[in-house]
């Protein structure tokens, strides 16, 4: 299980990193919508349904990474990936998928009229065709700015 500050940093991101790998170890790593964190799993939406797909059909271990700006700590989360794209746990799914669309294009349009900048684009449709990834984390490794790592099997 992942403690409260590393899920609370989780969370405030829109977007997290995933990468992949093909059967013939040909990698791939994208960007992916962070729909939220729940117990061990993250649930990240695919709206492209490309390669990070297909490789993830083929084998469904995968790695995630990002950095915390404030502190230049570095984290990659890997675990096996299942891919949720119909049944109950979908349907389940789509209504948060919207909602959390519509509050990242709200919490923009009040950034921007704060700031008094403007985004120039942000779509508030979701496409009719997305899959989720759940991911079960397996192993977090917490990259310090010193070169030192340290690895936890969850």
């Amino acid at each position: 299980m992942i403690n409260k500050s590393l899920q609370g940093l989780i969370e405030s991101r829109e977007f997290i990193s995933l990468a992949s790998c093909d059967l013939e170890g040909r990698p791939n790593a994208a960007p992916k919508f962070l729909l939220k964190v729940a117990g061990n799993c993250l649930y990240l939406v695919d709206y492209i349904i490309g390669r990070t797909f297909s490789n993830l059909q083929l084998n469904p271990r995968a790695s995630l990474s990002f950095i915390d700006s404030n502190t230049l700590i570095g984290y990659q989360i890997n675990g096996r990936v299942e891919i949720i794209d119909s049944g109950v746990e979908y349907e389940g799914i789509i209504k948060e998928v919207h909602n959390k669309q519509l509050d990242l294009s709200i919490a923009r349009v009040i950034e921007g009229v704060t700031k008094g900048t403007a985004h120039k684009s942000f779509e508030v449709a979701v496409p009719d065709q997305f899959v989720i990834f759940k991911v079960k984390i397996e192993e977090l490794v917490e990259m310090r700015p010193s070169g030192i790592l340290k690895r936890e099997k969850v």
